[in-house]
């Protein structure tokens, strides 16, 4: 046993199926070898990554239409990845961040039970500062995210990693359920000379549930 519980559900997006194995719910957490805790990742922050949450299910099907074609994409903050998973569907050049030690693992299984072919996966820890480009992640035309907003500190610290992996011309599109940090990210990322405007995201989702929140677009001024 891996310490923690799993299960696996049909995701619906875009009239398509997708097979996700995800935590069974948000009570979950195994640290053995402390990969988590050495990043500042608390107990109760580490099943966050292993659930599809409403946001994800938004941006994903945003991905399902939007323009991919010759950009080269990053998903940040991607949890299960499911926004990666429609575009690397659809045959787009995306790469998958996220500062949980799980993520490759449940990416990797996805995408076996998806039949796609493996992604690129990086850490992308937002408090590591990458001016030099040392991690090798390079930079991206369009960098997506969903729900990535949560914590106070997250608006500094993930405009300087948008500026560091934004190419020029770059575009970036946040799904934000309406949290209370927009506004502070929206002032960072103009500071950094990137324009933001704002439009809902009210929707209902494929499994019927009810979405508010907004769409963050954003380019260099």
């Amino acid at each position: 046993m891996p310490g923690y519980q799993v299960r696996h559900q049909t995701v619906t997006i875009g009239g398509r199926d997708y097979a996700i194995r995800s935590l069974l719910d948000n009570q979950q957490y195994a640290d053995p070898q402390g990969e988590a805790e050495d990043t500042g990742m608390g107990a109760s922050g580490w099943p966050l990554f292993g659930q599809v949450w409403p946001s994800a299910r938004v941006l994903a099907l945003a991905m399902d239409s939007h323009d991919i074609a010759g950009k080269r994409i990053l998903e940040i903050g991607a949890g299960l990845a499911l926004a990666s998973l429609v575009i690397h569907r659809r045959g787009g050049d995306i790469t998958v961040s996220d500062w949980h030690p799980l993520t490759a693992d449940f990416l990797q299984q996805n995408l076996q039970a998806n039949g796609l072919s493996p992604l690129p996966v990086h850490a992308g820890n937002w408090s590591v500062d990458d001016a030099d480009g040392a991690s090798g992640l390079g930079r991206f035309d369009l960098i997506i995210g969903s729900d990535v907003l949560y914590e106070r500190q997250q608006p500094a610290q993930l405009a300087r990693f948008i500026d560091q992996h934004a190419a020029l011309g770059a575009e970036v599109l946040i799904v934000d359920p309406d949290r209370g940090n927009r506004s502070a990210f929206g002032r960072e990322m103009a500071l950094l000379g990137f324009g933001l405007t704002m439009a809902s995201a009210e929707r209902l989702l494929e499994n019927g549930d009810a979405f508010k929140g907004r769409f963050l677009h954003l380019r260099r001024h």
